[in-house]
This record gives structure tokens, sequence and C-alpha cells, in this order.
């Protein structure tokens, strides 16, 4: 087994270490087994083990859409509720606080 004696320092807000902590509490994974394994990932991969780039450009308001995307869009949102894929707002809501033990 190899000696672990190499110390890692970083600056994190608060918030994200807590709520990471307690996913990998959750899966018994220690954060320096979970920071181990990601270093080990970039290794392997020779990079980031994840994409990482910009979210695709979408328009800010109803407003920047044209009649065509306004359409578009208001298809995609009739097709869902068509075809059921859509959950009450309530319902995320509470599952997004219970998530987050809040």
């Amino acid at each position: 087994m190899t000696v672990k004696s190499a110390n890692l320092y970083a600056r994190i807000e608060p918030d994200v270490k807590e709520q990471a902590e307690r996913i990998l509490s959750a899966l018994g994974v220690p954060a320096s087994n979970a920071i181990t394994m990601f270093y080990k990932q970039i290794i392997i991969q020779r990079g980031l083990p994840f994409e990482v780039k910009l979210p695709a450009a979408r328009p800010l308001s109803i407003d920047a859409l044209s009649k065509d995307e306004l359409d578009a869009e208001l298809e995609k949102g009739y097709s869902d509720i068509i075809e059921g894929k859509t959950r009450a707002a309530k319902t995320v809501f509470d599952e997004i606080r219970r998530d987050l033990n809040l």
C-alpha cells in the first residue's frame, strides 16, 4: 500500500464543501478518498474527467425570441404536457428541500 504523505490545501466555499461532504458521507466515501479518485481520473483521462464548456447560449427573455423560436419552445412545452413529462412544482421544490435538508 502506498504511503500517503502529500498534503493538499484548497480554499472552497463552505456551502459547497458541506453539500459535497454530505453526499460523500451518504456514499461512505471520505473526502480525501474522493479527492484521490478525482486526481487518479485526471491522470487516466489526461485531463479533467468531465466536459468543461460554456452552456449553450439561450435567450434571456421571451422578448429575445423570434416568432419561430417562441413557437418551437411552446410546442416543446405542449408536447411535454401531452406526453405526461411534467411534474407539479410543489413536488419538485419539496424534493429539492428534502435533498438539501432544508
